[in-house]
C-alpha cells in the first residue's frame, strides 16, 4: 500500500471517530438494514500496510474503467498515482510531432533474395526521400551486394553501426525491416528502451509479424510518412536475471569482509518480445522449477522447462507447446509448461502488471537454461533466481490495414488457422435425399452434365 493510501486510510479512521462514539451506546443504529457497515479500525490499517511492505507490487496494467462506484456502498480508494492507461486499441494511429529525418533499414542475413529489394529502399530512401539512411556494418561486407553498380553508387552515403557497441538510443526516428520475422525481433533487441516506429515488409518464410508486401513500397512507406497508419503496440517483457554470486559479493562488501574482492555489477535487464525460455538444456533429467507470482508461491514445474511468453509471442514456441493465441493488444503474460510431468498441468494467464520469479528448485537434479527470444542462452543455477515483467516501453508495429484484419490474415495465411473443408449446405443434401433410392450418384453427376 503506498504512503498516499495509508494516509487517506488513517484520516478516515480519525474522521469516524466521533460518529463512532454518538452511536457506541445505540445498538440499533449499528444494526439496522439501512446503515453502512463500521469503517476500518486503525490497527487493521496498519496491519494492511505492514503486511504491504513485505511485497511492494510493480505495478497493473488494467483497462480503463469509467465507474469508480460498484453498488449503493462500494467504491474503489482514490489514488492520486496514474500508474498507466491503457489506450483503446482501435483507435492507435501513428503521428509525427516533426517529420521522420533518420530510418534504420534492417536487412535479413544471408540471403540473396532480399539484395535487389533492400537496394531499391535503401535507393529511394536517399534520392527521393533524403532522409539519413542507417544499417548495419556487417550488410556492407555482403560479396553479392558490393557486386551490384547501383548499390556502389550509394555506399558512401549510408551511416553503418555495429551491434553491441554502437548505441542508437534517440538516433532513429523510423524503422524498416526486409526479411521474415526474424529481423523485427532483432530490432526489437536492439532498442532496449523506447523502440521507434516498426514497418516490416514480408520477404522471408513465414511472415506471421510482417503485413507488408514489397510490390509497391514507394506507395506504403510515403503513407505512413505522412502520418496515415495504424498501430499495434506490441508488448514486450522485462527479464532480470539474478545471480547468488552477486549476492554474496554485495554481502561481503556491505560488511567489509575482504577489501580486495570486487563487487559484480548490478544486474542488468534485457527485454524480448517473444518469450523468454527455461529449459533443462543437455541434462537427461526433468526440470525441476520454482514459480513465484507477486512473491507468492504458485506451483513447481516439472518437465522439459517452462515458457514465458507475451502475446505477441503466443504464436510462437508457446502455441506449439499447446498455449492459447493471444491477440497481441491483449494485457497479459502467458505462462506454459513444455511436456510438464503432470496432465493437469495447462498453460495459464495471468495479469501483464505481476512480476513473475523462476528458481532452480533446492531438490532440483540439475540445473536449467534461459534464453531470450532464442538469443544470450545462460545457465540458472541453483540459488539463482530470474524475474519476468511486462516491460513499459513496447514494440510500434504499424499495420497494413489494422490489429484485427493483419492479425487474422497472419492467422490464416501463417498458421492455416481453421483452414479446413468446406461442408455442405442442407440444399445439396436436399438434392442427394430427393432423388430415387435405386438411383446411383454415377447417375445423379450424368443428369448435372446433361443440365449443364
Amino acid at each position: 500500500m503506498r504512503e498516499e493510501d495509508i494516509q487517506l486510510a488513517l484520516q478516515m479512521v480519525a474522521n469516524s471517530t466521533s460518529v463512532d462514539d454518538e452511536n457506541e451506546g445505540d445498538a440499533t443504529a449499528t444494526t439496522s438494514p439501512g446503515n453502512s457497515p463500521k469503517p476500518l479500525r486503525k490497527t487493521r490499517v496498519l496491519d494492511i500496510s505492514e503486511r504491504r511492505k513485505q511485497f511492494r507490487r510493480t505495478r497493473s496494467l488494467n483497462a480503463p474503467s469509467p465507474f469508480q462506484q460498484f453498488g449503493p456502498c462500494g467504491r474503489i480508494m482514490k489514488n492520486s498515482v496514474m500508474v498507466m492507461q491503457i489506450q483503446d486499441p482501435a483507435s492507435q494511429r501513428l503521428t509525427w510531432y516533426k517529420p521522420p529525418l533518420t530510418v534504420l533499414v534492417i536487412k535479413k542475413v544471408s540471403d540473396a533474395s532480399v539484395l535487389a529489394p533492400f537496394v531499391q529502399l535503401v535507393t529511394w530512401l536517399l534520392i527521393e526521400k533524403n532522409m539519413v539512411v542507417w544499417v548495419e556494418s556487417a550488410v556492407l561486407e555482403d560479396a553479392l551486394l558490393n557486386e551490384d553498380t547501383q548499390f556502389q553508387d550509394i555506399r558512401d552515403k549510408l551511416v553503418t553501426f555495429k551491434d553491441g557497441r554502437d548505441d542508437l538510443t534517440d538516433r532513429i526516428d523510423f524503422i524498416v525491416c526486409l526479411g521474415g520475422d526474424g529481423t523485427l525481433l532483432y530490432a526489437s533487441l536492439l532498442f532496449q528502451q523506447s523502440v521507434p516506429p516498426v514497418m516490416a515488409f514480408h520477404l522471408g518464410s513465414l511472415g506471421f509479424l510482417t503485413p507488408f508486401r514489397f510490390d509497391n513500397f514507394q506507395e506504403q512507406l510515403t503513407s505512413v510518412l505522412e502520418g496515415h497508419a495504424a498501430l499495434t503496440l506490441r508488448s514486450r517483457l522485462r527479464c532480470v536475471m539474478h545471480r547468488r554470486s552477486d549476492k554474496r559479493h554485495q554481502t561481503l562488501a556491505n560488511h567489509a569482509v575482504d577489501s580486495d574482492e570486487q563487487c559484480t555489477p548490478a544486474p542488468n535487464s534485457i527485454l524480448v518480445l517473444n518469450e523468454v525460455v527455461i529449459d533443462r538444456g543437455p541434462s537427461p533429467y526433468l526440470s525441476n522449477i520454482d514459480l513465484f507470482l507477486d512473491g507468492k508461491y504458485i506451483t513447481s514445474v516439472q518437465g522439459d522447462g517452462l515458457i514465458v511468453s507475451t502475446p505477441t509471442g503466443s504464436t510462437a514456441y508457446a502455441v506449439a507447446a499447446g498455449a492459447s493465441m493471444i491477440h497481441p493488444s491483449v494485457p497479459a503474460i502467458m505462462v506454459t509448461p513444455i511436456c510438464p510431468h503432470s496432465l493437469s498441468f495447462r498453460p495459464i494467464v495471468v495479469p501483464a502488471g505481476v512480476e513473475l520469479k523462476i528458481s532452480v528448485s533446492p531438490e532440483s537434479r540439475n540445473t536449467s537454461w534461459v534464453s531470450f527470444d532464442g538469443r544470450n542462452r545462460q545457465e540458472l543455477f541453483h540459488g539463482d533466481s530470474l524475474r519476468v515483467t511486462t516491460s513499459i516501453y513496447p514494440v510500434p508495429s504499424i499495420c497494413a490495414q489494422d490489429q484485427i484484419s493483419d492479425w487474422f490474415a497472419s492467422l490464416a495465411d501463417g498458421l492455416h488457422w481453421n483452414v479446413r473443408k468446406r461442408q455442405k449446405c442442407l440444399d445439396e443434401l436436399s438434392d442427394l435425399t430427393a432423388s430415387g433410392s435405386e438411383d446411383t450418384f454415377d447417375e445423379i453427376e450424368n443428369l448435372k452434365l446433361y443440365d449443364l
